[in-house]
């Protein structure tokens, strides 16, 4: 007599098919449809994205940094050695950019403060990457602002670790990379770009030829914030000599210096562009 076969184990259930390359197209899918179903139960409808280093320290940390470095230079007599030096410069830095994380948390701050005193309160939500730096600033000052904020994070060897001013049921963490670049761009009614690497360069770069070669519609204000960092990283004013973009091209961005402008013009652009246009 035949051994009574168990019953096999549905393929939706099969852990070892669901890993396989077979099911790739399965995780993606996965990575679309469950953020969906996320923000639809929590009433997300439009975002104000922050991108930015995860590098960044706040600034007590990275002033606490400096003086550990100054009191090693010191104690010895005369000028500090060329690796000394270095480590000077390099903290000196830090300290210079970790100005932009009070700025983040600040302009996150009044952005969702503004938000909830809307008739929907549900609109113009922070989204982060998730991560530490610029993107926990900015979630920082949602949360302080008593609101919610979104966390896209990414399993990447390094850096990326979850902050915790994410709202538990708007944290999520994603494999790849284009779907959770979709999910950036896709509720997204504004953008901030604070100091940043190659990271918050391709953010920023693809955002952008998605709206200049008009494969994103909706209007969208992008502010790149701290005009004395991206004027030394990008040269967009040689860009327009040189050709490769159009002179009108650079009305697609503004530089701001402080959070009133910022905050400012972020909040007339979305006025005028969705909330006016929504009650005409």
């Amino acid at each position: 007599m035949r051994k009574k076969l168990s019953k096999p184990e549905k393929a939706y259930k099969n852990l070892e098919f669901l890993k396989s390359s077979d099911a790739r197209i399965i995780r993606i899918l996965s990575e679309f449809l469950e953020p969906m179903q996320r923000f639809r139960n929590q009433k997300i409808y439009d975002t104000i994205v922050f991108f930015g280093s995860a590098r960044s320290k706040d600034p007590l940390k990275a002033k606490k940094e400096l003086e550990q470095v100054q009191k090693r230079i010191a104690k010895p007599a005369g000028k500090p050695g060329p690796a000394l030096q270095k480590e000077l410069d390099f903290t000196l830095n830090q300290v210079f950019i970790s100005r932009y994380y009070e700025d983040a948390a600040e302009l996150a701050k009044r952005i969702t403060a503004w938000s909830k005193s809307l008739e929907s309160n549900h609109r113009f939500v922070i989204c982060s990457g998730g991560g530490p730096g610029m993107m926990e600033a900015a979630n920082k000052g949602a949360i302080e602002a008593g609101g919610k904020s979104v966390g896209l994070n990414i399993s990447i060897p390094t850096e990326q670790y979850l902050n915790p001013y994410i709202t538990p049921e708007l944290n999520f963490e994603f494999h790849y990379f284009f779907m959770r670049k979709f999910w950036f761009v896709y509720l997204a009614k504004g953008l901030v770009v604070f100091p940043g690497g190659f990271g918050t360069l391709d953010e920023l770069f693809e955002v952008l030829t998605l709206i200049q070669t008009k494969k994103v519609l909706k209007h969208m204000p992008i502010v790149i914030y701290g005009s004395e960092y991206w004027n030394q990283v990008i040269n967009f004013e040689a860009m327009v000599n040189f050709g490769t973009i159009s002179k009108a091209d650079l009305d697609l961005i503004r530089f701001c210096d402080t959070v009133d402008e910022a905050f400012i013009y972020l909040k007339d652009e979305l006025t005028k562009h969705y909330l006016q246009t929504e009650q005409t």
